[in-house]
């Protein structure tokens, strides 16, 4: 393996292993986050559209570059075809670092990581911020 490889994976799995399984998500607090700090990338709900990022209708258990008429980067693309889907557990490893995230997952699946990045420029860091957004998105 080469050495960035096991780097990348290595910081994603510290990511992960330092958020709490599952903290208990408050989704009213969810949408409290939401609003403060996904908003003005991404919409939810029934008038919802796709905007700077993807509507986030449904996104609890969807395959990750799969919502109709928005322009994923070729990176999120990639590790959607690589068979990502966006579980609690791969949302709370993906927003504090999304481009890593992304790459890991791809190389980890075998796949050729492409150029670029990830339009996701945003990084939420606060594991009970995560749970409760996480909790909020699952509702819709």
């Amino acid at each position: 393996m080469r050495a960035p490889t096991l780097a990348l994976m290595l910081t994603v799995a510290g990511l992960a292993l330092s958020a709490p399984a599952f903290a208990e998500g408050n989704p009213e607090k969810g949408e409290a986050v939401f609003r403060s700090k996904c908003r003005s990338c991404h919409q939810i709900g029934e008038t919802a559209r796709n905007g700077v990022g993807p509507v986030q209708n449904g996104i609890v258990g969807r395959a990750a570059g799969t919502v109709a008429g928005f322009a994923y980067s070729p990176l999120n693309k990639a590790a959607g075809e690589a068979g990502l889907t966006w579980t609690p557990e791969n949302i709370t490893a993906y927003l504090p670092d999304p481009n890593t995230f992304l790459r890991t997952f791809i190389t980890g699946k075998g796949g050729t990581v492409p150029a670029g990045v990830t339009k996701m420029t945003y990084r939420l860091n606060n594991a009970q911020e995560i749970a409760d957004v996480i909790a909020y998105l699952a509702k819709n």
